[in-house]
């Protein structure tokens, strides 16, 4: 992924002299916050699982370890977001930025940078402010300041300074060091000076910021989390009386919510089922049973996000439980790593309304709708769009050469899965522990790496001690990068809402003509925007209250319109330029965003296709219900 690094196609000079000094003080503060990231990803895991079986063998529940993991998770998350920015490995947009001149590139790779460093400096007052006023609140179970939690943003914050002032140190021209700050400096001063001028535009600072800052920012390749951040304190800053500590507690709640402890736990399993031979043997399995069919380990794919999917409540999570297991054998039979990231990101798009999905979760909480019916309406529409992908899927791979592939014997089959039972029983473990109630979805991806560690050392004889700190560091970096994005998300939600947008959307859907069609087809419209640029549950929270009794007033079922609401909003999420869940799916596939731009529209033009089928049939969400 060095094309979507940040500023990784960025000269370096010689460790000489005082920028020696520099490259072995870099040296030094990563390895430190490296060793302290491991830690936490290790101590999360310790937490949780402790958890488990204290409550569920010894019948003895501990009441503070979910409190334990939420604090760790925070510390855990900032410091991944500095492992991530030292590494270049921050999400960004770089279609454009690789189209550009050498010169070009050089210098928007430096000023990817800056402008991150920007909104660093310009959050790390308001976010001190933030820990000092979380001083006197006492958490419930530890009874400790809750500052030992939220001093991790000021501190993660500062961490990211100085490391990104050591990126700039290091880099090669400082011409283009100085073009880059002036430039930053320039803009940032600009739109000060013009912030009386943007107060009387009322709402349409909405496309200024929004559409405007965040647009010419991510394709600039400033990384995705940063654009984000630096539109939503511009438009709180410069056209609202709101402090910037505000902000501040958005992300951290953002940040903060139990079941995003799930991605970084989900992301070392699926290393550690890598590391200890489960892949490869699962592997072996689904290709002796479907190698021999052209794009055969693609609907693999199709098929095995559609069963982990809710598992544990977060696309970004089922998406690094699979993609360890598939992508490197896909990629050895020549299947191409845009495509691959493309059908992941699109499969993403295609579970959403899976049970036990945490969004229906979260439509049914604030709109008052039935969740066990939200559960049974989610799972055709899935298969609608399973389907849709495996059409895109046949036409790609229609002509795939398959004359080195040999057909696997029944024998041959049989033995493989003998060797994969193990393996191949992990998805069905950690299910059965959500739904006999042995595990939350947060905790059940400790079961997951336990059994995947007894299997890998007692049945497959591999468990390479030598590769478990670099696991968990690049866990921590992967989750931070991820986790980072959401929290400014949830920041610019906050933002939107504050602006009154909400209200107003809600009133212009309501005065639609067109009736029940009319309706839908617009929530489409709407929401494949929304899931664009907010996470889906700010969304839903935030439009679900407000959209549901108008739908109702237009005759249109709640559950139907749950399932077109919720595919919408994937069908945003996942897509590209400004889907949060594409970057996560391109990180977690470790590919250059830019590389999947051409290959997922064929997908995403089968999952609009797909939820226009389900739109336009309600019995495909409401049939079952009783």
């Amino acid at each position: 992924m060095d094309a979507g690094h940040l500023a990784g196609s960025t000269s370096t000079v010689a460790a000489t002299g005082w920028r020696g000094g520099v490259v072995a003080l870099d040296r030094w503060i990563g390895t430190t916050i490296e060793a302290a990231a491991a830690f936490l990803v290790l101590a999360e895991i310790v937490v949780l699982l402790t958890g488990v079986v204290a409550r569920y063998v010894f019948h003895a529940p501990i009441v503070w370890s979910d409190e334990l993991a939420s604090i760790l998770f925070l510390w855990l998350s900032m410091l991944g977001a500095a492992v991530a920015l030292r590494r270049g490995e921050h999400m960004r947009m770089t279609a454009f930025v690789a189209k550009a001149s050498p010169p070009m590139r050089a210098f928007l790779d430096v000023l990817a940078i800056v402008a991150a460093l920007a909104f660093l400096l310009l959050i790390a007052h308001p976010a001190i402010d933030y820990a000092s006023e979380e001083a006197i609140v006492v958490t419930p179970a530890l009874e400790i300041s809750n500052s030992w939690r939220a001093s991790a943003l000021p501190i993660g914050f500062g961490l990211m300074i100085v490391l990104s002032l050591m990126r700039l140190l290091r880099v090669g021209n400082p011409r283009l060091v100085v073009k880059a700050l002036v430039t930053v400096i320039a803009l940032c001063v600009a739109m000060w000076l013009l912030g009386p001028s943007l107060k009387s535009l009322g709402k349409l600072n909405l496309i200024v910021f929004f559409v405007v800052v965040v647009g010419a920012c991510v394709f600039a390749g400033v990384p995705i989390a940063f654009s984000f951040a630096l539109a939503t304190f511009g438009f709180l800053a410069l056209t609202t009386r709101t402090p910037m500590l505000v902000l501040v507690g958005r992300m951290d709640e953002g940040m903060s919510h139990l079941i995003l402890l799930a991605v970084p736990l989900f992301v070392f399993l699926g290393l550690l089922i890598e590391m200890t031979g489960m892949a490869r043997a699962m592997v072996q399995f689904l290709a002796s049973m479907l190698g021999h069919v052209r794009g055969g380990l693609s609907y693999v794919l199709i098929g095995a996000m559609y069963l982990v999917s809710g598992i544990s409540g977060s696309k970004a999570a089922d998406m690094a439980a699979i993609a360890p297991v598939l992508f490197p054998e896909m990629k050895a039979r020549g299947a191409k790593p845009g495509d691959l990231v493309a059908l992941l990101a699109t499969t993403g798009a295609q579970t959403e309304t899976i049970p036990p999905s945490i969004v229906l979760i979260t439509i049914g909480s604030v709109t008052g709708v039935s969740i066990a019916s939200l559960f049974t309406g989610g799972m055709l529409p899935g298969v609608v769009l399973g389907l849709a992908l495996c059409g895109v899927v046949w036409w790609r791979y229609r002509n795939e050469d398959l004359s080195a592939v040999k057909r696997a014997s029944a024998g041959e089959i049989w033995r493989s899965l003998v060797y994969a039972s193990p393996a191949v029983a992990l998805p069905f473990v950690i299910r059965a522990a959500v739904v006999e109630g042995v595990a939350t979805a947060t905790e059940v991806s400790t079961i997951g790496i336990a059994y995947s560690v007894l299997i890998g050392i007692l049945i497959y004889r591999q468990f390479d001690l030598k590769r478990l700190v670099p696991m968990l560091i690049e866990t921590a970096a992967l989750s931070g990068a991820i986790i980072f994005i959401i929290g400014a998300a949830t920041g610019m939600a906050w933002g939107l809402t504050q602006s009154g947008f909400a209200q107003d959307l809600a009133k212009a859907m309501a005065s639609l003509p067109g009736g029940r069609i009319g309706f839908i087809a617009v929530s489409i419209v709407a929401f494949i925007v929304l899931g664009s640029v907010l996470e889906g549950i700010p969304a839903i929270v935030l439009f679900g209250p407000l959209m549901f009794p108008i739908a109702r007033a237009v005759g249109v079922h709640e559950v139907h319109y749950a399932m077109i609401v919720v595919l919408a909003m994937g069908l945003g999420l996942f897509a590209p330029p400004f889907g949060v869940g594409y970057y996560a799916a391109c990180a977690i596939g470790k590919v250059d965003p830019s590389e999947g731009i051409q290959p997922i529209w064929g997908y995403m033009a089968a999952l609009v296709i797909g939820l226009i089928v389900v739109a336009a049939v309600p019995w495909l969400s409401i049939g079952f219900i009783g």
